[in-house]
């Protein structure tokens, strides 16, 4: 299982191949992909059986991520589709094996909002 994905992250969360999509961003992607898929995480993707992580950009400053996630959601469906299909054409979840089956001393990611780039815009 890789590392905890603690990065800023936009993403879009699917039901299925070319089913219900959901645009989010997250201070940290391993949380919030488990907060999907366990239903932990109330509103549309949950209503809508969004659970299947199938593409995602990193980010260096919130900023950015929320950016990206307000621009993405006013987007045609289909330029949505296409921007999946090209980093992800067969639509795997992308998060698939991050997670341990069956182990009892593994505990889920934790949201945390004290994290870097959060800042409302970049230094320098």
């Amino acid at each position: 299982m890789p590392t905890h994905r603690t990065f800023i992250a936009t993403y879009i969360m699917a039901s299925g191949r070319n089913g219900t999509l959901y645009v989010g961003m997250t201070a940290n992607l391993t949380a919030r992909v488990w907060k999907h898929r366990t239903g932990a995480f109330d509103g549309f993707g949950k209503a809508y059986g969004c659970t299947q992580l199938v593409w995602f950009e990193q980010h260096a400053w919130v900023v950015e991520a929320i950016r990206r996630e307000k621009r993405i959601k006013k987007w045609l469906r289909d330029w949505k589709l296409q921007l999946i299909e090209a980093a992800n054409p067969d639509w795997r979840d992308l998060a698939e094996g991050w997670y341990p089956v069956h182990d009892p001393n593994w505990t889920p990611p934790v949201e945390d909002e004290g994290f870097p780039g959060s800042a409302s815009q970049p230094e320098g």
